[in-house]
C-alpha cells in the first residue's frame, strides 16, 4: 500500500513539475465545488426534491399498497376460478408490487437520485460547455478530477479549471480565491453582470 502511494505521488509530482516545461498542459476540476457556488441552487434543489418526494413518492406509495391489497383481495376471491393463464398474469403482477412495497426504500432512493440527475443536467451543461472552450482556448491536455489530486501535490492555482469556468460563467468567488488568482497573475474577465441561464427546475 505505500509502495503503491509513493508511485501515485510520484508519477502526479512528475506531472505537475513538468507541466510547464513540456507541452503536456494539465489542469484539474471538481464538479461539486462548482455547482454550489451557483446562487440559490442548494435551497432551488432542496424545494423541488422535498415537494417530489411528499407529492410524487409518497403518493405512489400509498396508491401502490392500496393496488395490492385490491389485487391481492381479488385473487383470494378468484383465483380458484381463474383461467390458468389469468391466474399466472394475476400472481405476475402480486408479485411485482409485492416487490416494489417491500423495497420501496430503495425504489426511492434510486428514483430520487434519477429526478436529481435530470435537475442539474441544465448546470451541468453550462458547466461543461464553459470548461470545453477553457481547455481548448488554453490547451489543456488533460484535465483531472480534482479528488483524484494526490495531497502531496500542490499544483498551480491557474491549472484549477474549477475557477476558470466559474469566472465564465461570473459565479461568486470568495474573497480569498481571487486574492490568491489575482496574486498568481489570473486573468479577471470584465464584470459584465451576465448571470448563467438555466431552465428553472419543474416542481414535480
Amino acid at each position: 500500500m505505500k509502495q503503491l502511494l509513493l508511485v501515485c505521488v510520484t508519477v502526479a509530482s512528475l506531472l505537475f513539475s513538468n507541466n510547464a516545461q513540456s507541452q503536456v498542459k494539465i489542469g484539474h476540476f471538481d464538479e461539486q465545488s462548482l455547482l454550489s457556488l451557483f446562487p440559490g441552487l442548494e435551497q432551488t434543489m432542496d424545494s423541488v426534491m422535498n415537494t417530489y418526494l411528499r407529492d410524487s413518492l409518497n403518493v405512489e406509495y400509498a396508491y401502490s399498497v392500496q393496488d395490492y391489497k385490491r389485487r391481492d383481495s381479488l385473487y383470494k376471491k378468484d383465483s380458484a376460478t381463474m383461467p390458468a393463464k389469468a391466474r399466472e398474469m394475476a400472481e405476475s403482477d402480486l408479485n411485482r408490487l409485492y416487490y416494489k412495497i417491500a423495497n420501496w426504500q430503495q425504489y426511492s432512493e434510486e428514483m430520487q437520485r434519477d429526478k436529481m440527475e435530470r435537475l442539474l443536467g441544465p448546470y451541468r451543461q453550462q458547466m461543461y460547455n464553459a470548461l470545453q472552450q477553457i481547455v481548448t482556448e488554453q490547451k489543456y491536455t488533460w484535465v483531472l478530477k480534482s479528488e483524484s489530486l494526490s495531497p502531496y501535490v500542490q499544483p498551480s492555482i491557474l491549472d484549477n479549471l474549477t475557477i476558470r469556468v466559474a469566472l465564465k460563467l461570473n459565479l461568486p468567488l470568495s474573497k480569498e480565491i481571487m486574492d490568491a488568482w489575482k496574486a498568481a497573475g489570473g486573468p479577471v474577465p470584465a464584470a459584465t453582470g451576465a448571470k448563467p441561464t438555466t431552465a428553472a427546475p419543474k416542481k414535480n
